[in-house]
């Protein structure tokens, strides 16, 4: 609320490890926001299922393939292309999970990505509005990641991490007319400074989802 000056739903709690298809929270433009009357920008909190859904899909099952949007091909993908242009938003969190092979064995060693002072930060996420086909269900909304090559912290564990946008970037993120793609795609493709983030490794109770608790996010 302090962060991002947005009231939050009266059933947040936090969470620890949370998997694609399940809702986050999700910042977008306000409704009634106005660029010419107002120079800070005014988001709402809403929750999303995690795993982008087309208006086209006949199957909500498509959401599982598409949790991440890779930044160098958004405008070349049709499944992305059209929310990249008019539907960001931002996705709060205070850390992200990565898996880094252990050796020649089959065991993956999970680390935890976060900012050096622990404070809260932004992903650069796109969302789609989708409905099924039978009309019976209620309009569900969806969301992506979009994805960058890593910097020098994350690179020897995966190929590739998250977009983590400055928050001198969060306006025109939000705001930007669908003209401006092509300059927020090049946004995309600089990785977070690496100097400003930590990492650690945590336990391999976070390879569940049945897991959600604390110790997930703990250092062990």
């Amino acid at each position: 609320m302090k962060q991002f000056g947005v009231e939050i739903d009266p059933d947040y709690s936090p969470r620890y490890n949370i998997s694609p298809s399940q809702q986050v929270r999700v910042l977008k433009l306000a409704e009634d926001f106005s660029a010419a009357s107002s120079a800070t920008v005014a988001m709402q909190m809403h929750i999303q299922r995690w795993g982008l859904v087309p208006h086209w899909a006949k199957d909500v099952k498509i959401g599982y393939k598409m949790i991440n949007a890779r930044s160098e091909t958004i405008l070349e993908k049709p499944s992305f292309r059209t929310a990249f242009k008019k539907r960001r938003c931002l996705i709060p969190a205070d850390g992200f999970y990565e898996w880094k092979r252990d050796g020649n064995s089959k065991a993956k060693q999970p680390f935890h990505f976060g900012m050096k002072d622990d404070s809260l930060f932004a992903f650069a996420g796109i969302w789609e509005q989708w409905k099924s086909s039978d009309g019976e269900a209620a309009v569900m909304e969806t969301c992506a990641i979009l994805t960058t090559t890593p910097n020098e912290l994350v690179a020897d564990v995966h190929d590739r991490m998250p977009v983590i946008l400055p928050t001198s970037q969060f306006g025109l993120w939000l705001t930007a007319e669908a003209e401006r793609a092509a300059e927020l795609q090049d946004l995309l493709l600089v990785p977070y400074p690496a100097e400003e983030m930590k990492r650690y490794p945590v336990s391999s109770a976070v390879n569940s989802p049945k897991n959600d608790v604390a110790a997930c996010a703990a250092a062990g």
